[in-house]
């Protein structure tokens, strides 16, 4: 496990945004240097926010620590130690986004890394360390790569997150083995097994304030008194109990990934690798007897940058050719939204998303059939527009009319189709089959938009109603069609619902309904217009 720990991560997101620093290591061309290298000086930098309802300091660059401020202090004590304190409003979800898209660059050296409270990262690097020739280059290169990021981190290698996690936070050792465990732990802080502040507070008051302290001490006063949370963190930081992590995202299936020396920018240049590493999947493809469903595309930008590209397949895929022409529709409308700035450093191809291949007999012409190109085009055209732009009407087994249908992606239906789903013939006459209840509107809004109704008898049709500010007048009107609610989802308290179809002076006609009993004490019931007829 490899911990990254960003102590300044707000005041260096600030001096980023503010000074243009590149995310290039040092002596990469187009970098800058820090804004003091052209003799300029920068005015201490903190972060403050409302902490139980006082200003408080909740950041601090290196300049405003050295004059003695600190995290917590009250903005007013700061400002009077240093009056020329540059203050800042502290942004969580601003830090958080900057948090995630450092994550986004450090999946160049593992698949698995998960966000470590507001300003740390934990990555598995199991079986990735040789890539970089060891733990030891990985470490120094992740490192170098994140100053030349400017930003300020200290990071650990250990056997457990717990271990790794204590050494990074409080100065421990750069890579720790598991017999070492002990003796790396007993000298720090009893907080670096991440307890709960209180807890801390209360064992420093008994004399436990460093982790050797509880190595040496019995484990049963200890879990009656401050309950099993010590001991649980001790185990897992010296690997006798598991602690799994929670990676961002889910691995890939299948990665191939290609490291430039010279960054490119031009988009045939990326279509052209982008074809040369789906070469590259097609051999672990087959020996898997499947095919690539959904495809990802990571293009690692020099600054730091990670742009993430999908496409999908209504059938399992190997072909490079169409893999490639896939992404190149995508880029097609994603051109003004990818920019490469310097030039992107690093390629990856993975495989999200696999099924069993059918290995077909290839017709003599060599030309495709007709179920073929109707794949292509529709593979085509959600690469282009998503997924979501050629859809099929699905009816549903429900009689509640909001659950009653729905669309499914043409890519999934055809998906089923190749499969031999014995449910992907219903799915493609969903449209044609006859309806089986009554007479529906054509049009449905997403969501039931409540109207105001005017009507002769309190459970009788309505005679008029207000839509959207505009008063609508009712010649006529049929119903009541009472529709019970699927208890089962709804709960047995849900109001039934009484649909009328109404026509208005302007011969337009909608389907409205009532919701609730009038017999029924409690709430009133309420009318709502859910859709329009032809």
């Amino acid at each position: 496990m490899l911990s990254l720990y960003f102590p300044r991560l707000s005041t260096d997101r600030i001096a980023r945004r503010r000074w243009g620093l590149s995310w290039r290591s040092p002596g990469q061309a187009g970098s800058t240097g820090h804004p003091e290298a052209a003799g300029q000086t920068l005015p201490p930098l903190v972060c403050a926010g409302r902490v139980a309802n006082n200003l408080r300091l909740t950041a601090l660059d290196e300049r405003a620590e050295s004059f003695g401020l600190r995290i917590g202090q009250g903005l007013a004590e700061a400002r009077a130690i240093c009056p020329a304190i540059e203050v800042i409003e502290a942004d969580p979800d601003a830090d958080r986004s900057f948090l995630e898209a450092i994550a986004d660059w450090c999946d160049r050296y593992t698949p698995l890394v998960a966000i470590d409270g507001s300003d740390g990262l934990m990555l598995d690097i199991t079986g990735c360390a040789h890539l970089f020739g060891g733990e030891a280059n990985l470490l120094a290169d992740l490192t170098a790569r994140l100053c030349g990021l400017g930003l300020e981190v200290e990071a650990a290698i250990g056997p457990t997150p717990g271990l790794a996690q204590a050494c990074s936070r409080h100065q421990g050792p750069a890579i720790v083995a598991i017999a070492e465990a002990p003796d790396v732990l007993s000298p720090l802080p009893v907080k670096a097994l991440r307890l709960a502040a209180e807890i801390v507070v209360d064992m420093a008051r008994v004399g436990l304030k460093t982790i050797g302290d509880l190595l040496s001490a019995p484990r049963a006063p200890i879990m009656r008194r401050f309950g099993p949370s010590p001991i649980l963190r001790l185990d897992q930081a010296l690997g006798l109990e598991g602690e799994p992590i929670s990676p961002r995202r889910v691995p890939a299936m299948i990665s191939v990934e290609r490291r430039l020396a010279e960054p490119i920018s031009e988009e045939e240049h990326i279509l052209d690798l982008a074809g040369r590493l789906a070469a590259g999947l097609r051999a672990t493809l087959e020996a898997r007897a499947e095919g690539g469903r959904l495809f990802e595309l990571m293009l690692f930008r020099l600054d730091g940058r990670v742009f993430r590209i999908e496409v999908g397949a209504s059938a399992p895929l190997r072909d490079p050719q169409r893999i490639r022409a896939l992404f190149e529709e995508r880029l097609s409308v994603l051109r003004d939204g990818l920019d490469a700035g310097f030039g992107f450093e690093l390629l990856r191809l993975n495989v999200l998303r696999s099924e069993a291949f059918e290995n077909r007999q290839a017709k003599l012409d060599d030309e495709d059939g007709e179920g073929e190109q109707l794949t292509r085009f529709v593979d085509q055209v959600a690469a282009r527009l998503g997924t979501r732009a050629l859809s099929l009407p699905l009816s549903l087994s429900s009689h509640w009319p909001d659950r009653a249908s729905a669309h499914q992606p043409l890519s999934d239906a055809l998906a089923l189709l190749s499969a031999g789903s014995p449910s992907a013939a219903s799915v493609l006459d969903a449209g044609s089959r006859p309806p089986v209840r009554g007479l529906r509107p054509l049009r449905f809004l997403a969501r039931a938009e409540e109207v105001e109704v005017m009507s002769s008898v309190p459970d009788g049709p309505p005679a008029s109603f207000r839509w959207r500010r505009l008063q609508r007048r009712i010649l006529k009107a049929e119903g009541p069609e009472r529709i019970a609610p699927e208890w089962w989802i709804d709960g047995e308290e849900a109001p039934p619902r009484d649909y009328f179809r109404v026509e208005d002076t302007a011969g337009q006609r909608f389907w409205l309904y009532r919701e609730g009993l009038y017999e029924r004490p409690g709430r009133k019931p309420s009318w709502f217009l859910q859709g329009f007829f032809a």
